[in-house]
């Protein structure tokens, strides 16, 4: 149970990097911003019925940690690029091709 949970926090972190990438272009409580929180939590509900790790608090305290920590990465990435390159897009992939990193 405990190997599923931390394999589950590891992909719930790394989905959420690209999210918070998009979240740290927009402005704050709009549709975008919005769509960009609330996006991975759908998609970690799906994780959770799926893996079977169900929902007791422990789960929460791993996976909420790894939602916040990705939404941070995301959001730490956009700003080192927008300071090195001065234009950034919503996308993390394309401005990572774009700008050859």
């Amino acid at each position: 149970m405990l190997t599923k949970l931390l394999i589950l926090s590891i992909v719930v972190l790394i989905v959420n990097i690209p999210f918070g990438y998009w979240r740290a272009n927009v402005k704050k409580f709009s549709l975008q911003w919005i769509l960009a929180v609330h996006i991975p939590v759908l998609f970690m509900i799906t994780l959770r019925i799926l893996v079977h790790v169900g929902f007791a608090w422990y789960t929460f305290v791993f996976l909420v940690i790894a939602f916040f920590l990705g939404q941070t990465t995301g959001a730490y990435i956009h700003k080192k690029i927008e300071q090195r390159y001065n234009e950034t897009t919503s996308c993390l992939i394309m401005d990572l091709f774009r700008h050859n990193c």
